[in-house]
């Protein structure tokens, strides 16, 4: 793998699908049960997209492609997401 940003890198990105910062939001791991805030994932910009990979166990959490008009998320690495209102 190449080298990676932190969660913060979503930020952008994210902020054109949620009204809140989803990067302070906690996320729990699919892979390994961590919950931590989004921010301290591991992003990979290399990718067609950008993909966002646990600090602990690697697994990955966030997929975000964006192709012209259309944004594509996938958040199927994480059980919960606590965003606060």
């Amino acid at each position: 793998m190449s080298n990676h940003l932190d969660g913060n890198a979503l930020a952008g990105v994210l902020s054109d699908v949620f009204t809140t910062d989803v990067t302070a939001a906690r996320a729990r791991c699919g892979g390994c049960g961590r919950t931590s805030p989004i921010a301290e994932s591991m992003v990979y910009p290399d990718a067609p997209g950008l993909v966002a990979r646990c600090a602990s166990c690697d697994h990955v959490l966030v997929v975000v492609v964006t192709s012209g008009e259309r944004l594509v998320l996938s958040l199927a690495g994480i059980d919960t997401i606590d965003l606060q209102v």
